[in-house]
């Protein structure tokens, strides 16, 4: 690992990107759905399914008790509905008889390692996912850990390199100020999308480059 600081990485984003203007959050329960349909598939299909989805069913409770097949149909269009659709209605099924009904508010009275917890004993939901709906709809410190986010903070030496993307939700969570989560994750994202790319990244334009392990190898070699 460099010397260089979560902060430091944050300030700079910040700096280059600025503030990010993100959608209005969406409930706990909302938002589980919605990553659960986010999985290998684009921003744009996910919202499209989750759409038909409620209009085809009409509530959450009605998503419970509703076929599997029928809600394959109405996610279809996100792709891998045959695992995406048992595990929507699991995780439902699950909200619905531990809590009584369709909420997940009372996570944020818990400290974000035990909300995570707690909500990783739904089949198909991950440490990301977990993070994801603590972090939008909760407003919780957490920090998703994606592709991008993981490819980066390994470059940039903030995790180590054999760091999972797993591990490194909890050493993220630990590095940043709790305000600094929802910009630092949305930023990152971006840099890996424009110009952090797992191939042929621009390293000559990333405003990051300074305190960038991988980069400072590369010009070295």
């Amino acid at each position: 690992m460099t010397n260089t600081n979560a902060l430091d990485v944050y300030n700079k984003l910040m700096e280059f990107y600025g503030p990010v203007d993100w959608r209005p959050p969406l409930s706990p329960v909302d938002e589980l759905v919605s990553t659960i349909l986010s999985q290998s598939t684009t921003d744009l299909n996910r919202d499209r399914a989750f759409k038909r989805l409620k209009e085809r069913f009409g509530s959450w409770e009605a998503v419970m008790k509703g076929d599997v097949a029928d809600i394959e149909t109405a996610i279809r269009v996100a792709g891998l509905f045959r695992q995406k659709a048992p595990r929507i209605k699991a995780a439902l099924q699950f909200v619905y008889n531990s809590q009584g009904a369709f909420s997940l508010d009372f996570l944020k009275t818990l400290p974000v390692e035990e909300a995570c917890v707690w909500l990783t004993q739904m089949h198909g939901v991950g440490v990301k996912t977990a993070s994801i709906i603590l972090l939008f709809s909760l407003g919780m410190p957490a920090f998703p850990v994606d592709t991008h986010v993981h490819r980066i903070t390994k470059r940039l030496g903030l995790i180590p390199p054999k760091a999972s993307a797993e591990k490194a939700h909890y050493i993220l969570e630990e590095a940043l100020p709790p305000e600094t989560c929802l910009n630092a994750h949305l930023n990152l994202i971006r840099l890996g999308r424009e110009i952090c790319r797992a191939r042929n990244p621009k390293c000559e334009v990333c405003p990051l480059n300074e305190m960038c392990a991988y980069y400072q190898l590369a010009m070295a070699n």
